[in-house]
């Protein structure tokens, strides 16, 4: 039987929630550096204090930013990749991936203030728990169905992994209206580089 929260846990889910959306508009415009947590209490409603209630630093606050953006976009990557094939579920994934970078909150957020704001050891630790995982499943995959060779798997999954990101960055750095482009290259440059490797 599920238990009914109190109004007063509501009242503290609903101005974390409250928290997260505004600080997630702030830090991707505005930048890290440039949003102080004042910004988000103003910008909620909310005291300062209530901020900290929720979230012991503004790095804090921004890993959970960091963390709500990226398990929406891995749940849409892995939706997208629903069919049987490996090779064509690889492909639909790597598709919505680079469709979400293009998105600027999440390439600012994800690719160029992550590292700023959470450090580079940080940073990479976070894109570990979501992104490492992800392509490693999908790589494992493909060799299990016979597309690619089961040798060197780790450093393959590592392959993978930071072709990726640096397809994610290139995209985030990118002129809004140069975003499609850049997309597509790197969509095609990644396809090409496992197509080389794929032997059935």
């Amino acid at each position: 039987m599920s238990e009914v929260k109190s109004r007063r846990e509501l009242y503290s889910e609903a101005t974390r929630a409250a928290l997260l959306d505004e600080a997630t508009a702030l830090f991707a415009a505005r930048g890290y550096a440039g949003t102080s947590l004042e910004d988000v209490a103003s910008a909620s409603q909310v005291t300062r204090g209530a901020v900290y209630h929720h979230f012991a630093s503004k790095q804090a606050l921004f890993e959970a930013v960091l963390d709500v953006q990226e398990a929406r976009v891995t749940a849409d990557v892995i939706a997208a990749a629903s069919t049987a094939d490996p090779w064509d579920a690889a492909m639909l994934a790597l598709d919505a991936y680079l469709t979400h970078c293009c998105d600027p909150v999440y390439g600012r957020l994800v690719w160029l203030e992550g590292p700023a704001a959470l450090g580079w050891h940080r940073w990479r630790e976070c894109e570990k728990d979501y992104a490492y995982g992800l392509v490693e499943r999908f790589i494992i995959d493909l060799v299990d169905g016979g597309y690619l060779r089961d040798t060197a798997l780790d450093s393959l999954v590592r392959f993978g992994f930071w072709m990726l990101g640096g397809a994610g960055l290139a995209v985030a750095e990118a002129a809004p209206a140069d975003k499609a482009r850049v997309r597509d290259e790197w969509r095609y440059l990644i396809g090409q580089a496992f197509g080389s490797l794929r032997v059935r």
